[in-house]
């Protein structure tokens, strides 16, 4: 079975670089995009089975790359996850009850909240996938 790709859209490298770790431990292939419109591009080139997308990034905000990402018929059933330091519950209301992403995560996180979620969300894919 090929291993599970994982786009990161995240303005800061390092961010990239910890989730590459902590989710290359649990077997995760996770490429990474320091903004919006590389990740745009990254995305509709590598078709992931998951987004984790940052939301303040300088050149698109994470909010319209999930606009265009949503309006897109063949990326608009990859499930996006939002990674954030946006932590305010309206922000997180917003993003699960307004614009139904698949889970929203807030900046600092644990290595276990973290694959906690991406293993949630997977789950749930396989499942409708396979009902």
């Amino acid at each position: 079975m090929p291993a599970v790709r994982i786009v990161c859209i995240e303005d800061d490298p390092q961010i990239i670089e910890l989730v590459r770790t902590i989710l290359g431990r649990k077997g995760y292939q996770v490429i990474g995009a320091t903004g919006g419109q590389e990740g745009l591009t990254l995305v509709q080139v590598q078709h992931p089975d998951l987004i984790l997308l940052d939301l303040m990034m300088p050149d698109l905000d994470g909010w319209e790359v999930y606009r265009r990402l949503k309006e897109d018929p063949l990326l608009a059933p990859v499930p996006v996850m939002v990674v954030t330091a946006r932590a305010q519950d309206i922000d997180r209301v917003l993003g699960l009850h307004v614009a139904h992403v698949d889970d929203y995560l807030t900046k600092p996180f644990t290595p276990k909240q973290l694959t906690d979620s991406v293993e949630r969300i997977l789950a749930r894919r396989r499942t409708a996938s396979s009902g």
